[in-house]
């Protein structure tokens, strides 16, 4: 299987991984929050030899080697489709299909209903929509965004060896990873100080809570708007499962196709899930195709 390229788009503002030759068609792949492109790093190998596309994994803006935002900049949501946008356009693309899991799949879902020119389909794995407030809880969610961008900026952690960040990984992490999964991330997360040891390159106000986000309703009638096919990759152990949102959305989406696998949020690069998920990306793709 080939090694990604690194590429650098849109002035240097966004890095990205690429895998497959570059005259093939592209799919753009989008990854979760706190993650980077190499969250697509076991998975594209076998799409670019299995369908013979090509895969370029962005790494979002304050995410792995790309800039973090200038000045007091948001990371709300709807921002990180500008990210999208410019990549494409940096590609020369008119559209493309979205690869795309968890955050960078609530991503994927705003461009497919708002500029559905620019999306050629979707692939979502573990992942479907945004984040809601109800209408009740709007004012607590904008008290705890603005004091958080109010307090002190804290410096990225430091650690001693690329096994220590993994660990801290591991150990910190919002939905349960194994060292060996997230060992791609964390590499590509980190960069050497002069001083000896490691630093984590994302952004500290990543963290920050969103002052605000769409309601329940809103997010329904963005899905409702996705026009294109749309297969969602789901892990039996994932974040989706039964839980009555994600039923509410999945059943908002048009013709949406649904697959259930083994594993956990992180099933595209647990290493003995990765053949199922490109086995079921495949099959759909093929179907489409009318292969």
């Amino acid at each position: 299987m080939s090694d990604a390229i690194p590429l650098s788009l849109a002035s240097h503002r966004l890095a990205a991984l690429s895998w497959g030759d570059a005259a093939a068609p592209t799919w753009l792949a989008l990854h979760g929050w706190l993650d980077n492109a190499a969250s697509f790093s076991r998975l594209a190998p076998y799409l670019v030899e299995q369908l013979g596309i090509r895969v370029v994994a962005l790494d979002f803006a304050g995410h792995g080697h790309s800039r973090h935002r200038a000045g007091d900049g948001d990371y709300a949501l709807w921002d990180y489709c500008h990210d999208v946008l410019d990549a494409l356009d940096a590609l020369g693309l008119d559209s493309a299909p979205l690869l795309a899991h968890s955050m960078g799949a609530g991503v994927a879902c705003l461009l497919a209903a708002g500029l559905p020119e620019r999306i050629a389909g979707l692939r979502l794995i573990d992942g479907l929509g945004a984040l809601s407030t109800p209408p009740s809880g709007v004012a607590e969610q904008l008290r705890k965004g603005l004091l958080a961008a109010r307090r002190p900026s804290s410096p990225s952690p430091c650690y001693a060896d690329l096994d220590s960040a993994v660990q801290s990984r591991v150990r910190g992490s919002v939905t349960p990873i194994d060292a060996e999964t997230a060992r791609p991330l964390v590499k590509r997360n980190l960069e050497a100080l002069s001083t000896g040891g490691w630093q984590l390159r994302s952004d500290p106000r990543l963290r920050w809570p969103s002052p605000v986000r769409f309601t329940s309703e809103q997010v329904s009638a963005m899905l409702e708007a996705i026009c294109c096919e749309v297969l969602l990759v789901e892990g039996k152990d994932g974040i989706l499962a039964q839980r009555e949102q994600a039923a509410r959305a999945r059943a908002a989406v048009q013709g949406l196709t649904r697959c259930v696998l083994p594993g956990g949020h992180h099933l595209h690069l647990q290493a003995e899930r990765v053949p199922a998920v490109a086995e079921a990306i495949v099959a759909h793709q093929l179907a489409a195709e009318g292969r």
